[in-house]
C-alpha cells in the first residue's frame, strides 16, 4: 500500500477519498484554489497544497501544477476523484511519466473509452450489444443524414468526445435534421474541443442502467451488480438506485457478463462503469452506450448492497494487489437510494445558487449516510460543479430505502444557499418513482408538478415564528439589568 496520496479534487469527492486514507493509513495530500484555501477537504486532510487561482484553468485542471504538489510532498499515487482530470488520458500519462502511480485505468483505455465512436467498435467486437447507429469516426453532415435515414426517425445525435448531456440532440422530424447537426456540432465544438458526431436509434422511454466492474492488473474482472440511474433532468442523474426493479436475475447476469466483457476489451484496471440503455418494455434488449473510465458520482449505493468500500479497492487494486474474490462471491444485500444536492433553485427554474453556509445539519446514521463537501462558514460560488453532497439511504427492501431517503432530505438543512432538497423530496414521492416505473424523461414530463408555486405555507409559518422570537427575545431585559417588579 502507499504510504503518501494526492487527491487531485475538491468537494465532497475529495472528503470521501480522505476518509478512505484515513482508515487505511494512508497520508492525504490535498489541493487547493484561492477559493478553496478553508474548504472541508483542506481541513481534513493530513497536508495541503495551493495549486493557483479560484478558475478551474489554472489550478484543478492544471497537470503541471498537481504534478509538482505531488513532488513536494512525496506523494506515491495520484487519486483524480471524477471530474476535471479523472477522465483525462494525458494526465493519466503524466502521472506515469512522472513516476506516480495513476488511480485509476491505463491511459490507452481512457483514450479509447473516451472516443464514443472507437469504444462501440470495440465492444461489439467483444460480443457487447451496442444501440444500432452509423459507423465510423469523421462523418460529415450529409453521412450522418445519410445515416439516419437508414436507421429511422428518431434518432439521437451524441458528440463521440465528452459527455454529461452536452451536445446531444434528440430529433424526430427529418426535417430539422440539418439545422439539429448544426446545432450538435456548435456545441461539442463548444465544449470538448471536438465537434465530431455520431447518430443512434433513439429508444423511447428508456432506463438508463449501469454495471460497476472491478478489475485488477491479474488478469480479474468482476462486476458489482447495476444502479438504476433513469431518473434525470437534461441528461443529469439526480437520484440513482441499486438494484434496479427492473432487472430479473437473469437479466443482471447476462447485463454483468457483458460489462464484464466490455471492461476486458479495452485492458481495464481499477472500478469502471459501463452504462446500458435498456428498453423498460424489454429489459433483455438492453445496449451498451458508454463506459466512464473513473469512480462515479453514485458509487455509494453499490457500496451499501455489496458491503465493499470501491475507494479501499481503488487503491488496493493500483498497489497492485490482487481481487480476493470472483464473481461468485459478490452478493447483493437490501436496497439503496442516493440524491444529489446541489447548489440549485428550483423555484427560479433551478438556476445556480450559492452563498455564505450559515447554519448546516446533515443526516448520518439509522441507515442513512451523507457525502458532503460542506462546512459551516463555508462560501458556495458559482465556479465549480453545483453539487454539494450526496445523501444515501439502505434498507432492506426498497420502500424502506426510499422512505428513509425522504426522511434524510427532510433533514437536511443548509441555510444561505438554496439547494433542490425539496424538489428531491417531491420526487421520491411520486407514485411512478414508488412503484419503480421510471423512464430518462419522467422527470422532464412532470416537474411542473413537482416545483410549487408560490412560497410554501410552511415558510410562512417558519417565519412568524422566527419573528415571534425575535420580539420576545428583544423585550426580555438584559441579564443583570433593573427591571421594576
Amino acid at each position: 500500500m502507499f504510504d503518501t496520496v494526492l487527491v487531485a479534487n475538491r468537494g465532497e469527492i475529495a472528503v470521501r477519498v480522505i476518509r478512505t486514507l484515513r482508515e487505511l493509513g494512508v497520508r492525504s495530500v490535498a489541493v487547493f484554489s484561492d477559493a478553496d484555501a478553508d474548504a472541508r477537504h483542506v481541513r481534513e486532510a493530513d497536508t495541503a497544497v495551493r495549486i493557483g487561482p479560484a478558475p478551474a484553468s489554472e489550478s484543478y485542471l492544471s497537470a503541471d501544477r498537481l504534478l509538482e504538489a505531488a513532488r513536494r510532498t512525496g506523494a506515491q499515487a495520484v487519486h483524480p476523484g471524477y471530474g476535471f482530470l479523472a477522465e483525462n488520458a494525458a494526465f493519466a500519462r503524466a502521472c506515469t511519466e512522472a513516476g506516480l502511480v495513476f488511480i485509476g485505468p491505463p491511459a490507452a483505455a481512457i483514450s479509447l473509452m473516451g472516443d464514443k465512436i472507437r469504444a462501440k467498435e470495440t465492444v461489439a467486437a467483444a460480443g457487447v450489444p451496442v444501440v444500432p447507429g452509423s459507423s465510423g469516426s469523421g462523418l460529415s453532415d450529409a453521412e450522418l443524414a445519410e445515416a439516419a435515414a437508414g436507421i429511422g426517425m428518431p434518432v439521437l445525435l451524441k458528440p463521440s468526445a465528452g459527455g454529461g448531456g452536452k451536445g446531444m440532440r434528440l430529433v424526430r422530424d427529418a426535417a430539422v435534421l440539418a439545422d439539429e447537426i448544426a446545432a450538435a456540432r456548435r456545441e461539442a465544438r463548444a465544449s470538448f474541443g471536438d465537434d465530431t458526431l455520431l447518430v443512434e436509434r433513439w429508444i423511447d422511454r428508456p432506463r438508463h442502467i449501469e454495471i460497476q466492474v472491478l478489475a485488477d492488473t491479474h488478469g480479474n474482472v468482476v462486476h458489482l451488480g447495476e444502479r438504476e440511474c433513469s431518473l434525470q433532468r437534461r441528461h443529469q442523474k439526480i437520484i440513482e438506485e441499486a438494484p434496479s426493479v427492473l432487472l430479473d436475475e437473469a437479466t443482471r447476469a447476462a447485463m454483468g457478463e457483458a460489462a464484464v466483457q466490455a471492461a476486458r476489451s479495452c485492458g481495464y484496471v481499477g472500478a469502471g462503469t459501463v452504462e446500458f440503455i435498456v428498453p423498460g418494455s424489454d429489459p433483455s434488449s438492453y445496449y451498451f452506450m458508454e463506459m466512464n473510465t473513473r469512480l462515479q458520482v453514485e458509487h455509494p449505493v453499490t457500496e451499501l448492497i455489496t458491503g465493499l468500500d470501491l475507494v479501499e479497492w481503488q487503491l488496493r487494486v493500483a498497489a497492485g494487489e490482487p481481487l480476493p474474490y470472483g464473481q461468485d462471491a459478490v452478493t447483493l444485500t437490501g436496497h439503496a437510494v442516493e440524491a444529489r444536492v446541489c447548489a440549485e433553485d428550483p423555484a427560479r427554474g433551478f438556476l445556480p445558487s450559492g452563498g455564505t453556509v450559515l447554519a448546516l445539519h446533515e443526516p448520518q446514521g439509522g441507515g442513512v449516510r451523507t457525502d458532503s463537501g460542506l462546512a459551516e462558514g463555508g462560501e458556495v460560488g458559482s465556479l465549480y460543479d453545483p453539487m454539494l453532497s450526496k445523501v444515501i439511504a439502505y434498507g432492506p427492501d426498497r420502500a424502506t430505502a426510499l422512505r428513509r431517503l425522504r426522511v434524510a432530505l427532510a433533514d437536511t438543512v443548509v441555510l444561505g444557499v438554496p439547494v433542490n432538497a425539496g424538489f428531491l423530496r417531491r420526487l421520491l414521492a411520486h407514485p411512478a418513482v414508488v412503484a419503480g416505473e421510471l423512464d430518462t424523461g419522467l422527470v422532464e414530463r412532470e416537474v411542473a408538478a413537482l416545483v410549487p408555486e408560490g412560497v410554501p405555507e410552511e415558510v410562512y409559518a417558519a417565519a412568524a415564528l422566527l419573528r415571534q422570537h425575535t420580539a420576545s427575545a428583544a423585550a426580555r431585559p438584559a441579564p443583570g439589568a433593573w427591571a421594576d417588579p
